[in-house]
């Protein structure tokens, strides 16, 4: 069966302090979410989306799929804070041509989230499908097993998946990080994720700082969601009348966001579907600050040092070889060196 990798890489960046999906962070300037799209493709998934803003394509065209292998298609869609809102949101917003807010405040600028821009890349999902983040690292252990899962799910059942990290292999040193907290049953279905925006490693002890400024301490074995999800085709359908829902609360919000975690969790309160926790051990890697940079150069020149990627991450085209032959030619590669 078919699967696709579905790429967010629309972010604006606002804590990193610029484009950080196209940050060169390999030895040979490969970026990060090269690194995950070389995992995916390894562990078997067929296909790829990358969901930009339209502002990034030249860019991403250029330094990315320039990069990649001439047997790797990789397809694109848009997200924009006008994508997918009715003329009601739209006004609320800011963002009807000719007309101005009610509270007179600017235009919405944020983009509205992960769940958002999954529904903008719909168009493009007929197949079960993973998410990753292009800013997050999260290992070909894990991008293997929702690949595993998602070879053998039903294309309209709403059985799903998700990767399950330990908190504290997911924390940065140089300020804090979001992550969803998860709560899973003894046969490792999630029952909650919680999403927390504000997440400090103090020594050995994580702590998550709550908007009024007060502080939970959060288990460090605590399993979270890195947005490594696997789905199949059914949830969107599921999505589409959430983000209707949202829209009509949140449309004049600056800062509102539809996540994700938001339309697992109707899910599962709902008993609409399930999902699924497979645990990792992958110690995650990714940019949240620009402190995190050399950090994750250090890391990826130790994973190249070690065998477990080359350097070029990339094959040179044999431009005399079809295609279809270079691809399995690669896959076999990687089979045989795991």
């Amino acid at each position: 069966m078919r699967s696709t990798l579905l790429v967010l890489a629309a972010g604006m960046g606002s804590r990193f302090g610029g484009i950080k999906q196209l940050e060169p962070v390999g030895p040979g300037g490969e970026t990060l979410l090269e690194y995950s799209v070389y995992d995916a493709l390894r562990a078997g998934f067929s296909d790829l989306v990358f969901l930009i803003r339209r502002s990034m394509e030249a860019d991403i065209r250029e330094r990315v799929f320039n990069r990649l292998p001439t047997w790797v298609q990789p397809s694109l869609a848009f997200q924009e804070v006008e994508d997918l809102l009715d003329a009601a949101s739209l006004e609320q917003a800011g963002l009807l041509s000719g007309t101005v807010r009610a509270d007179s405040l600017p235009p919405r600028s944020k983009p509205w989230g992960t769940g958002h821009a999954l529904l903008c890349a719909a168009p493009l999902l007929d197949t079960p499908f993973a998410i990753i983040n292009a800013d997050d690292w999260y290992g070909r252990e894990a991008l293997a097993a929702v690949q595993s899962f998602l070879e053998t799910a039903e294309p309209g059942g709403m059985d799903h998946c998700m990767a399950g990290y330990r908190l504290s292999l997911t924390t940065s040193g140089n300020g804090q990080v979001a992550r969803g907290l998860c709560e899973t049953d003894s046969e490792g279905r999630l029952l909650t994720v919680r999403e927390h925006t504000g997440i400090e490693r103090r020594g050995e002890r994580c702590v998550s700082i709550q908007p009024d400024g007060s502080e939970t301490e959060v288990p460090s074995d605590t399993l979270v969601s890195m947005n490594l999800w696997g789905f199949t085709p059914a949830i969107l359908g599921f999505a589409r009348p959430l983000l209707a829902s949202f829209l009509a609360r949140n449309a004049a919000s600056a800062t509102a966001e539809f996540y994700l975690p938001s339309i697992v969790s109707s899910m599962i309160e709902g008993r609409q579907g399930s999902v699924r926790v497979l645990p990792s051990s992958e110690e995650w890697m990714g940019m949240t600050w620009r402190a995190d940079v050399e950090t994750l150069r250090s890391r990826i020149a130790q994973l190249v040092a070690s065998g477990a990627y080359p350097s070029p991450l990339w094959p040179a085209p044999a431009r005399s070889q079809p295609v279809l032959a270079q691809a399995r030619a690669w896959a076999g590669q990687g089979k045989a060196s795991g």
